[in-house]
């Protein structure tokens, strides 16, 4: 079992992210939700950490080996800065992570050193549709095949960067089977349209697309002409929102924390009001336990066990909850200033009510 406790390394890369969450990511925020952009340089620094890079063997352009737990150390302080910025950062790795992770040996080598090696790029993927019962497991975009093409028909939301990105990967139902498509910039029949406009994360733009018999080669087959199983698609990017939603939480929970141990109100802080302390305390009684359940589905998967998918399961369900509840919370304490933009309570609020619809635009 995972021993909870860091490796040099690990701990190393912790620290570096923590920093730059702190001192870049948080006092950037604010700014970044009101304008509706995140600053190029803010994300060009962020992505020079190395946290995919790190994720990426050497052999594709990358320094390191494949470690959730690593990954997810990282995406919680990151968030702990800003989930939009964080997610801004790690918008790549919706596309370079499913490559690696199951793409075939020839998608690896042409697309992973370009991604890696190089500047933050705007590479993403469209898993997400619009319907209350969106089942990644049995989506309503469709594949087929003609002549020696994939066909693709279909409408995607939350698509991070789309307007921007260089190539995306488009998830569809081929035979029953969830599977990827890598579809370059340009391709004919896919129609991006306007940014959507957003309860929270306003600062990370994404889009709608409407797809109409688009034409994919065989081997844009993510996988290749055989494909591949979404299984450790889908878990990575369940493990990645767990995670964002545990560092957005702690980031909920510290303020209101601080902020009730420094308020007075008739005559003594209300951090020692009974009614206060049992939220604060549940609050993070909650973020310590999926914390643990995040990092253990992490282990799991780095370990190749086969509960891995069932745990990140319970992982991103238990968060979606969990957030819901610290970051509603952190307004409550700060009763009339948690009602206030200049307090980032509001914004986590409004960010952690996304957790439950935005599996697939995080990966790690």
């Amino acid at each position: 079992m995972y021993s909870f406790e860091p490796n040099e390394e690990q701990q190393m890369l912790v620290d570096v992210v923590k920093r730059y969450a702190e001192n870049d990511l948080r006092p950037a925020a604010h700014e970044a939700e009101e304008e509706a952009q995140l600053p190029p340089k803010l994300i060009e620094k962020g992505w020079e950490l190395g946290v995919l890079q790190a994720s990426v063997p050497a052999e594709y352009g990358g320094f390191g080996e494949r470690s959730a737990v690593t990954s997810v150390l990282a995406a919680e302080e990151l968030a702990w800065g800003d989930m939009a910025g964080a997610m801004g950062i790690m918008a790549p790795a919706l596309f370079a992570m499913p490559i690696l992770l199951v793409g075939s040996e020839e998608q690896k080598k042409a697309y992973l050193p370009l991604i890696v090696d190089a500047a933050w790029q705007p590479y993403t993927a469209a898993l997400i549709e619009s319907a209350f019962d969106f089942d990644p497991g049995d989506l309503s975009t469709k594949a087929n095949v003609k002549g020696g093409n994939y066909i693709l028909n279909g409408e995607k939301r939350y698509v991070p960067y789309a307007a921007e990105a260089e190539a995306m990967i488009i998830y569809a139902d081929f035979d029953g089977q969830t599977q990827g498509f890598i579809v370059p910039r340009g391709t004919d029949g896919v129609t991006i349209g306007a940014r959507e406009k957003l309860m929270g994360l306003n600062a990370l733009p994404t889009y709608s697309i409407h797809l109409d018999n688009v034409s994919v080669p065989k081997e844009n087959r993510l996988g290749g002409p055989e494909g591949h199983s979404f299984a450790p698609v889908i878990d990575a990017a369940r493990i990645a929102m767990a995670a964002l939603a545990v560092g957005l939480s702690r980031a909920a929970f510290e303020y209101s924390r601080d902020y009730a141990k420094d308020r007075e109100v008739l005559g003594s802080k209300i951090a020692q009001k009974q009614s206060i302390a049992f939220m604060l305390a549940e609050m993070a009684t909650e973020i310590d336990a999926i914390r643990l359940l995040t990092w253990e589905a992490a282990w799991l998967l780095d370990n190749g066990d086969e509960e891995a998918s069932k745990v990140a399961y319970l992982a991103l369900s238990g968060a979606m909850d969990m957030a819901m509840m610290v970051t509603d919370r952190g307004v409550q304490i700060l009763g009339g200033h948690g009602y206030i933009r200049e307090h980032p309570v509001e914004l986590w609020l409004r960010n952690g009510r996304g957790i439950a619809t935005l599996t697939g635009m995080a990966m790690l």
